[in-house]
């Protein structure tokens, strides 16, 4: 009887009725189908033939490969058109502005996210080539915001003062007499992150927050931007305003393209780039002791300009730009060496009393203010170059001043000059967006985004480590001979500072005839106060030479 129910067990037919209960199984519970499945394992022989050979699943109960789910397809792109005049000088500019999406694509084109822009293009079909400016401020984290209602945009805040203005609405908007227009198109680009633009499809983070990774983003949008509007024929021109100035310097490359930058060649070049509150060395805090010397010593012009303008009786009489220069040179050919050397050994006492002797000159502080390093933090000089009023000075724009009294910790927030403009652009800016543009979108409009953005930030790049983002620069300028760059800098910039941004791209040596350096009487935001005209006068002539 054993060796009949044997026979029976392991008969074709019964181990085929066995599979489909199987894979019934296969729909039970999985606790219940491994009791099931332990059970019939034991019975000898039963899933080999007669002959040892493994029994296998008929076609129809071989199990489906569950099916990939294709990419999400990109959403109908946002767009809103609308109509406008400005006179710019003593012309009637008629302009369309265009605010909308522009998808985003990975390597193998799917869909990965979309930047939100602001094109301002004129009305005249007779200009189809006309130079182009694309905009964008830095961060890493921010939208175009500030210099689109600060001094490129066709609108213009306005602020209760340009120095210490009021924090609380109404504030305003006008036409804007500095915005070029006339002689180029303008396009404002908020990053992946900022303003509306947002990742999306099968989109991540690493595909955006990264020194590399930002600078092909911006490439492909602009790519993408010239193709829809039938532009690869205009002059083409760039203006990065802090990490913005590093994200430009990085441009030509990703835009020409090669191995480097997503193994593609783009083929674009560039008539010329704006660099504003510029940052060209090597992206990100300083990870070593030369660099960390090299931005502590060329802060000092700044410290200096600051001093100038808060003790104007002090140093008999110098001009703002006489002072800076004499600082800098000093900074340059004295401080910066001494630094380095007291890195590796003790200085000499006359050495230290020397410099500490100039240093308490430009700063208008003790000697105690700098302690055994010779060295003061742009943060400590802000707070104690006006103890004594009880005031602090602002980082990006040292004219601003706050009590000292309740300063909060936030770097940005509790900083004189940022909490104090900050409302203005922003709040003017939401106004903007609806009653000129016709931005509908009821989810904020986002300014700066360190959570999410900045704090997720790679530094690394493909480049050698510790390379200075200017000798990408002087890269391009090799390549291509017509390009022009401008450096602009403000001279009470304590976060940016102006003498840094020159030392940085001199030490790259890009050939000087393509290079201009400008200093504005203003502060990382160089277009406030009554700077902006000449500013602006500065833009126009960069772009009539190099187009």
């Amino acid at each position: 009887m054993r060796e009949g129910l044997q026979k029976i067990v392991t008969s074709h037919s019964f181990k085929t009725m066995l599979l489909d209960v199987i894979v019934s199984l296969a729909r039970l519970p999985i606790a219940l189908s491994i009791i099931w499945l332990s059970c019939l394992l034991t019975v000898p022989g039963l899933f080999h033939s007669p002959g040892g050979e493994q029994l296998s699943l008929p076609a129809r109960h071989l199990p489906i490969p569950p099916e990939t789910p294709a990419p999400p397809e990109p959403a109908a792109p946002r767009q809103y058109v609308t109509h406008h005049h400005l006179r710019l000088s003593g012309q009637e500019l008629a302009y369309s502005a265009i605010a909308g999406d522009t998808h985003l694509t990975n390597p193998a084109g799917e869909w990965i996210g979309d930047i939100f822009s602001f094109s301002y293009l004129l009305d005249d079909s007779t200009q189809r080539n006309r130079p182009v400016l694309f905009i964008f401020n830095g961060g890493p984290g921010s939208s175009s915001v500030w210099l689109h209602l600060g001094i490129v945009g066709p609108r213009r805040v306005v602020l209760s003062s340009e120095v210490n203005p009021s924090t609380v609405p109404p504030f305003g908007l006008t036409d804007n007499p500095y915005c070029p227009l006339d002689v180029a198109d303008l396009v404002f680009i908020d990053p992946v992150g900022t303003g509306y633009s947002h990742i999306a499809g099968v989109g991540k983070p690493a595909d955006f927050f990264g020194v590399e990774a930002d600078a092909d983003i911006a490439a492909q949008f602009i790519e993408r931007w010239l193709s829809r509007h039938g532009r690869w024929n205009s002059p083409k021109f760039v203006m990065g305003e802090s990490y913005g100035s590093t994200r430009a310097a990085l441009l030509p490359n990703a835009l020409l393209g090669g191995p480097t930058y997503q193994g593609v060649m783009r083929g674009i070049t560039l008539n010329g780039i704006i660099l504003l509150g510029t940052t060209l060395g090597q992206p990100g805090p300083p990870t070593t002791a030369q660099a960390r010397a090299r931005r502590s010593a060329l802060a000092l012009p700044a410290m200096a300009a600051t001093a100038w303008y808060h003790h104007p009786g002090a140093y008999g009489g110098k001009s703002l730009a006489a002072l800076h220069d004499e600082a800098t040179q000093f900074a340059e050919r004295t401080y910066l060496p001494a630094l380095l050397r007291a890195g590796r050994a003790k200085l000499p006492l006359a050495e230290r009393q020397r410099l500490l002797s100039r240093l308490t000159y430009y700063t208008g502080l003790s000697i105690s203010a700098f302690g055994k390093q010779l060295q003061i933090s742009q943060q400590d000089f802000a707070r104690q170059l006006l103890a004594r009023q009880h005031r602090a000075v602002g980082l990006y724009d040292s004219r601003y001043t706050l009590p000292s009294l309740n300063a909060g910790p936030d770097p940005v927030a509790d900083d004189p000059a940022m909490a104090q403009y900050m409302p203005g652009f922003v709040t003017a800016f939401h106004d903007y967006l609806r009653t000129d543009l016709g931005v509908p979108l009821e989810q904020p409009y986002q300014a700066i985004v360190w959570r999410g953005v900045n704090q997720r930030w790679r530094w690394d790049r493909a480049a050698p480590a510790g390379q200075d983002v200017a000798v990408d620069l002087a890269a391009a300028l090799r390549r291509n001979s017509r390009l022009r760059v401008l450096v602009a800098a403000g001279y009470y910039d304590l976060a940016t500072t102006a003498a840094l941004a020159h030392y940085e791209l001199s030490q790259a040596a890009p050939p000087n005839d393509q290079v201009t350096y400008r200093t504005y009487a203003s502060g990382h935001m160089l277009y406030l106060g009554d700077t902006a005209g000449s500013f602006a006068a500065d833009v126009r002539a960069l772009i009539r030479q190099a187009r």
